[in-house]
């Protein structure tokens, strides 16, 4: 395993949910959710020099059967941008497929997403995108620890 924090975005059409790894890669936590659009790039950069992160991992939404749709493209392009904005620290494409499904169950089953403690519609997609970010880099951690090698697809200028 590799030594380091790590980070992970989930990028959405509206919010970026972001999550870190502590520096041994074991266990990761969510950190923020940034609002998609100007300065979201600026902000995900100054969390990578504030938790020293020595990758970041970026959702890849690939279909249920693999194919590259419009998200995953989507995906693909805005870690491309990102990698050449966080160069030399690379950047990985990493399957998300289900991370979200899975973050919302996580977060059903616990007692801050109960009906009687439930948080507004805004506040609670902003902790399932962080979730979702979560499920994401510890799945991204849990393969390079079994298999011994980095998850997913080194991107653009890190290649």
């Amino acid at each position: 395993m590799r030594h380091g924090a790590r980070l992970a975005v989930d990028p959405g059409k509206a919010r970026i949910g972001v999550a870190r790894s502590d520096p041994a890669g074991t266990l990761a936590t969510p950190i923020e959710t940034i609002r998609r659009g100007k300065g979201d790039l600026a902000r995900i950069a100054a969390l990578v020099r504030e938790h020293e992160a020595c990758e970041v991992i970026v959702g890849y939404p690939a279909s249920l059967s693999g194919a590259e749709g419009p998200a995953a493209r989507g995906a693909r392009s805005f870690a491309s941008v990102l990698a050449r904005r966080l160069a030399p620290v690379p950047v990985r494409l990493v399957d998300e497929r289900l991370t979200t499904v899975t973050a919302q169950e996580h977060l059903r089953s616990g007692a801050s997403y109960s009906k009687r403690g439930a948080r507004g519609g805004q506040e609670r997609r902003s902790v399932i995108d962080q979730a979702a970010a979560t499920v994401l880099l510890q799945s991204a951690l849990d393969t390079e620890r079994q298999t011994g090698r980095p998850p997913g697809e080194l991107v653009g200028e890190s290649e």
